[in-house]
């Protein structure tokens, strides 16, 4: 019911805002239209289309219509983008469509969840050092997240979580909010990290870290590196350091170069030797040669052992993204002198460089699916889930493919660049709302005790107005 003369009650999230005709709710996603709450944005369907760049050839007979995909999915998919939310968590899913797929009748359920508990994870392909693991990451002051483990090439960062969107502040709830609102839509965030740098993050973009655009992510850890390019560097070069923040190779002492025939060089190493030429902490972290607080690499040699190095002996240190190298000879007091890189080692270089990946930054949302929004799919919602745990029932997100992690209930993981722009919402809970579809045969849908009354042909859906059709990617 109304309380406020000439206003309307949106019972879309638990804000419940009275809205005066022609206005807007505080989520800008719900207006006063003549008195009847109505969702502002476009209700997005998915229209496949398929390119066909030459002819396709069957593997059967019997598939002489075959296009090619490996699994079938209808030409019009109904999307939560847009549709509308279950709260206050009785209603039935906003969408539940009817479908045919090969002649097998499917139900979609849609509906856009508002999800507290959600978050970012982001991983920022890197070899620099970000911060310190567990660190604050802010956002205008506000801590929104944190460091976590570091992974193979990048650095890993988790932001949100029902903890910082409610637990702390309510400017550290409301800059959380925009921060992930921001990301998950593909906009660029500057984040500080406490005790390391400052980091630009957009979605499918390289990272810009500390003003400076990274451009390629590592090929491997020091010792990998040495691997992959022994063979190359014999007759170029006779000693070969690749600097590591974690792992620092060294060619002769490594297995790759013993089985090669590279003669022992007396190099000596700074750092702990973990296995032969593998050496870890040979300096601090930071955003120097690999990773490290390196500008000058000679600081992690020791002197070279007169007994088995030589004047003249060659020498090439390089990052693990070929971003940093040298070349030096030793002199006749078996220092290092630096020297001009020859040609032939300079091609190594530039293979190291080859073999990098272009350094994005990837943003993946986060968030469980709880009792809520499955009661909007079915009156038993433990049912919902039990079938999602079964692979019978498909959770898409905005059609994208979702990953579902093990354990209870449905916590779901998508790469918010596999989904059509703009696919995220908030209110001012404040939470996240991010569109969730499960898919199904209808037989399946009926027996989790569903709301078959409410089932919809898609073609009724598709051709009511204020939709808009994008092409499925």
């Amino acid at each position: 019911m109304d309380d406020q003369p000439g206003k309307i009650r949106c019972d879309a999230c638990p804000v419940l805002c009275y809205i005066r005709e022609g206005m807007l709710g505080a989520c800008d996603r719900y207006a006063n239209k003549g008195g009847v709450l109505t969702r502002v944005d476009p209700h997005v369907l998915l229209e496949r289309t398929v390119a066909r760049g030459g002819e396709l050839v069957p593997f059967l007979p019997s598939a002489r219509d075959w296009d090619g995909r490996l699994v079938r999915e209808p030409e019009t998919f109904v999307t939560a983008i847009g549709a509308g939310t279950t709260y206050p968590d009785y209603k039935p899913a906003p969408f539940i469509v009817a479908s045919e797929v090969d002649g097998v009748d499917m139900v979609t359920v849609v509906t856009e969840g508002i999800f507290s508990y959600c978050g970012l994870k982001v991983k920022i392909d890197t070899d620099r050092h970000l911060g310190p693991e567990c660190a604050a990451v802010r956002v205008a002051g506000e801590q929104i997240g944190h460091v976590t483990t570091a992974e193979y090439g990048s650095q890993m960062l988790s932001l949100g979580g029902v903890r910082h969107l409610t637990g702390g502040s309510k400017k550290e709830g409301r800059v959380t909010c925009e921060s992930m609102l921001a990301l998950a839509n593909g906009q660029t965030v500057e984040v500080t990290v406490d005790g390391g740098a400052t980091v630009e993050i957009a979605a499918g973009k390289a990272p810009v870290i500390n003003g400076v655009r990274e451009e390629r992510m590592r090929v491997g850890c020091g010792s990998a590196t040495i691997g992959m390019f022994a063979k190359q560097w014999m007759g170029l070069v006779d000693e070969v350091v690749v600097v590591d923040d974690h792992i620092t190779g060294v060619l002769s002492e490594h297995q790759a170069g013993k089985f090669l025939g590279v003669p022992e060089t007396g190099i000596k190493m700074k750092g702990h030797r973990s296995t032969p030429g593998r050496y870890f902490k040979v300096a601090q972290p930071g955003t120097g040669w690999g990773g490290t607080d390196l500008t000058d690499p000679l600081t992690i040699l020791k002197p070279f052992d007169a007994a088995e190095a030589w004047p003249g002996l060659r020498l090439l240190m390089v990052s693990t993204t070929g971003e940093h190298f040298a070349f030096y000879e030793l002199d006749d007091a078996l220092r290092p002198v630096e020297k001009e890189l020859p040609p032939a080692l300079w091609q190594s270089v530039q293979r190291i460089q080859e073999n990098c990946e272009p350094a994005l930054s990837s943003v993946l949302f986060m968030a469980g699916a709880g009792g809520s929004l499955r009661a909007g799919v079915t009156e038993n919602p433990v049912l919902l889930t039990q079938s999602v745990r079964q692979a019978v029932t498909r959770v898409t997100a905005g059609g994208a493919p979702c990953y579902i992690w093990p354990g209870g209930g449905i916590t779901y993981m998508v790469d918010v660049t596999a989904l059509p722009g703009n696919a995220f919402g908030s209110v001012p809970t404040p939470a996240l709302v991010a569109p969730i579809e499960f898919t199904m045969t209808r037989s399946a849908y009926a027996a989790l005790g569903g709301h078959m009354d409410q089932v919809r042909p898609l073609a009724d859906i598709a051709n009511a107005p204020g939709k808009k059709r994008i092409s499925w990617a």
